[in-house]
């Protein structure tokens, strides 16, 4: 008994020792959460100035995601070799230096310019979640993980569901409809897409200051370290190592279809409410329904992390990828507020998806667990291919039925809670 006691003492002793590191990781989390948010602003209000598509106003998350894709295994490297507190700062700077490139794209103002902005903000942001999300999942009990992370996750819930009032009110405010800039002739048009390009210019250096300030605050704090997924144990294992465990192969996947349905129908939402058919709503009012979507998704993580306590997390994950599929198809198949309502609900059934995946994947990976996690942030990817399939379906059949694109989407992950997540 004396044992035990003594046991749960240290335990308890040690649980409230990460309570620190977690809340600056959800600090972190949030900052994620509320600036790729902002994409969701961007891509209608670039998609006027820049006279775009939704195919072409789609390379917005291609070139933000693909960052992820292209920077998750370098980054992992990085943490291998300065560990998780300054491969947090270096993540910080690098977005930071991505959000201010904003001022010169919109000075010129050049789509491509932006295009590469978001790509350097995504990679610093990959090397955030490479450190962030594998860090949550070891800092503390095993069988608490998916709990954990779905709470750091529902902070950055918090930053997107601020992040379309933000939006709304600094970037979208005064933003005109296609058929009213139609109405102006050739010299207006120049002058009013030069004046809604420069209105991203201050909100964008304001979050880079941000960025560098909290890199700096994360350098001089103190951060455990985690013997047994940094250090010489985690050198010393490859990628073809972890990718032969099952679980985490199909674990990529989900979190490829997640990130992927999620981000696609948080970035057609406002061009969805302005359709005739459903709300018929300007961009300016239907970026702050955006919030109910994101804010769906906070609420739902925040009662999440608690239910997973006691819950089966693969089971959870099943459950709510059914309902999330189902409420796509009536947004899909019915008209008027049920269409838009419905696809609104859909970010609480998302709550929990992204990290129960994420831990469900690298469960008992050991000095496996930080290459895994690159693998699994490589995957955010999805976020890139997903709405970009979507933009070419909506040019080509409506943007009404490109939601099916979601479905299938939500339909893997229902099979990878029930059935991959028991892979070994």
């Amino acid at each position: 008994m004396a044992i035990q006691s003594t046991t749960s003492h240290s335990m308890q002793e040690q649980q409230s020792g990460y309570a620190g590191p977690l809340a600056i990781m959800a600090s972190l989390m949030f900052m994620i959460g509320f600036i790729t948010c902002l994409n969701d602003i961007l891509l209608p209000h670039l998609k006027i100035v820049f006279d775009l598509s939704y195919a072409e106003a789609s390379l917005i998350q291609l070139a933000f995601f693909f960052g992820y894709f292209f920077a998750a295994i370098p980054s992992g490297s990085i943490i291998s070799k300065f560990g998780y507190k300054k491969g947090t700062s270096i993540g910080l700077f690098t977005a930071g230096i991505g959000a201010m490139m904003f001022y010169p794209a919109a000075s010129l103002p050049s789509f491509a310019f932006f295009l590469v902005a978001l790509f350097t903000m995504a990679a610093g942001f990959a090397l955030l979640q490479v450190a962030i999300n594998p860090y949550v999942s070891v800092l503390g009990p095993a069988k608490t993980s998916s709990s954990r992370l779905v709470l750091v996750q529902a902070f950055n819930s918090v930053g997107t569901t601020v992040a379309p009032y933000f939006g709304s009110l600094f970037i979208l405010a005064g933003t005109l409809s296609m058929a009213e800039i139609m109405k102006m002739d050739a010299v207006q048009q120049t002058a009013y897409k030069f004046s809604q390009a420069a209105s991203v210019q201050m909100p964008y250096l304001g979050l880079a200051g941000a960025l560098i300030l909290l890199g700096l605050i994360v350098l001089l704090l103190h951060l455990p370290s985690i013997a047994s997924v940094e250090g010489d144990a985690e050198r010393s294992t490859t990628y073809a190592d972890v990718w032969k465990i099952k679980r985490l192969r199909l674990g990529v996947f989900g979190i490829f279809a997640y990130v992927g349905g999620e981000v696609a129908i948080g970035s057609f939402l406002v061009n969805f409410m302005g359709l005739p058919t459903i709300a018929n709503m300007q961009e300016s009012e239907a970026a702050g329904y955006i919030a109910y979507y994101w804010g769906g998704a906070m609420i739902g993580r925040f009662i999440g992390s608690a239910l997973l306590r006691t819950l089966h997390p693969g089971k959870q994950l099943g459950v709510q990828a059914i309902l999330a599929a189902l409420l796509v198809t009536i947004g899909v198949v019915s008209s008027g507020s049920i269409a838009m309502w419905s696809m609104l609900l859909v970010g609480l059934m998302n709550s929990i998806m992204f990290a129960t995946i994420f831990t469900l994947a690298i469960k008992d990976l050991g000095p496996l667990t930080n290459k895994g996690g690159s693998l699994l942030n490589m995957a955010i990817v999805g976020g890139a291919v997903v709405p970009a399939l979507q933009g070419i379906a909506a040019d080509s059949f409506g943007l009404h039925i490109s939601f099916v694109i979601p479905i299938l989407c939500y339909a893997y992950i229902t099979h990878y809670g029930f059935i991959g997540s028991d892979s070994k």
